[in-house]
């Protein structure tokens, strides 16, 4: 409670002082805006004002020095009077004392005020008033990890009954890292996190958004999850494949060479899902399916084969037909896409004495695909709760991520 206060506040304080920032740049930036429109209106205004008075000033000017020279001219001498009254009206001839220019009537000329209108504030201060709610418990929470080879299934929950989720937002960090990032956005309420080196902590958290709603809620109460199962991988070096960095993908390229691309160890233990996911690969389709193609799982590696079709192999199809120990079933699942996801689980039955006494066991698959599966019982001559997986496609183009 005490960890989750302080964080609290310390979100608030800085959320607050950043919208003062804001606020203060903003209201600075309209200030600017609006003296600038003041210098405008002004300096447009008062240029034909200043030209009107600099002509009415040189006509004042220009009578006052014609008056002083027609008294000049009155008062001289006898002798030089004609020559300056002649000069006087000369000059008083040429210059137009009777006109001035244009004054505009005062009524057109522009009185600047400010237009400063107080419900702002009040809008403000109802904005503010409402902004900001402080949640004592987040309406969605973490409620499940499942360990995942390589990965961690992530399972949460709403507990807020009035809240209606229209996306959930789940992260994830390394360690003691101090950055979360975002690993899944969307409606569903599960998500496998691959990636995950085994034996090490992660935290996770996740938050929802309100049905109609831009923001997200607060973050559910941070977990720890990790996973002691080390990654699938497929074996290196096959010509007819080409492998990711973390050699989880497996994409069939050009090569002629054919064969069963096998996983690198028996990392498939019975009661685990192992999913198999094609996806696009650089020629953003599939390639071309073959009745040979093969997904499936095996008790041990066998070269010299071409497809998983064989004695103690089960495996389904590009085209969606399911083979146990070679034999084609009558149950078929559908075509394998792009985007499709085949996923197998398995269980142990026993039948008859135990396996020191050389018993036989079986095992019941289910084989699931395109929201439809099939269920069969698998028989070998020993116990095998741990398997190999494997892929073959005959044609390139086919990207299958296994996990």
């Amino acid at each position: 409670i005490r960890e989750s206060a302080t964080l609290t506040r310390d979100v608030l304080e800085q959320h607050f002082n950043d919208l003062k920032g804001t606020l203060k740049k903003l209201l600075d930036e309209r200030l600017m805006s609006l003296l600038q429109e003041v210098d405008a209106i002004e300096q447009e205004s008062i240029k034909p004002l200043d030209e009107c008075q600099k002509l009415i000033e040189h006509g004042v000017s220009t009578a006052d020095e014609l008056l002083r020279e027609g008294e000049s001219a009155i008062h001289g001498a006898v002798g030089q009077q004609n020559e300056k009254l002649c000069s006087f009206t000369k000059k008083a001839l040429h210059i137009q004392l009777d006109s001035l220019p244009e004054v505009p009537a005062l009524v057109d000329v522009p009185c600047l005020s400010a237009q400063l209108d107080d419900c702002l504030l009040t809008i403000l201060k109802n904005e503010i008033f409402r902004h900001g709610t402080v949640a004592s418990r987040p309406p969605v929470q973490l409620e499940e990890f499942v360990e995942k080879p390589g990965g961690i299934l992530v399972r949460w929950c709403k507990v807020d009954d009035d809240f209606i989720p229209q996306d959930y937002r789940l992260q994830y960090r390394k360690g003691t890292a101090s950055h979360f990032e975002d690993v899944y956005v969307g409606s569903e309420t599960e998500f496998i996190v691959l990636h995950i080196d085994p034996n090490v902590d992660y935290q996770f958290r996740v938050c929802a958004r309100g049905d109609g709603r831009q923001e997200w809620s607060p973050w559910s109460v941070p977990q720890i999850g990790r996973t002691t199962l080390v990654p699938h991988e497929w074996t290196t070096g096959l010509e007819g494949y080409s492998l990711s960095s973390r050699r989880n993908i497996a994409l069939r390229n050009d090569s002629q060479s054919c064969g069963v691309l096998y996983s690198k160890a028996p990392t498939y233990f019975c009661g685990q899902t192992l999913t198999f996911r094609q996806v696009l690969s650089g020629i953003e389709t599939v390639g071309q399916p073959d009745r040979r193609d093969s997904l499936g799982v095996c008790v041990e590696q066998q070269n010299g084969f071409d497809s998983l079709q064989r004695d103690k192999a089960v495996c389904v199809s590009t085209n969606g037909a399911v083979f146990v120990n070679g034999k084609e079933m009558t149950n078929q699942l559908p075509a394998v896409t792009s985007g499709s996801t085949v996923t197998f689980d398995m269980e142990v039955v026993q039948l008859g004495p135990s396996s020191n006494e050389g018993g036989s066991f079986k095992l019941r698959v289910t084989i699931s695909s395109n929201n439809r599966e099939v269920v069969f019982d698998w028989v070998l001559d020993q116990c095998c709760v741990s398997l190999y997986f494997g892929c073959s496609f005959s044609y390139p183009g086919w990207k299958v991520l296994v996990f």
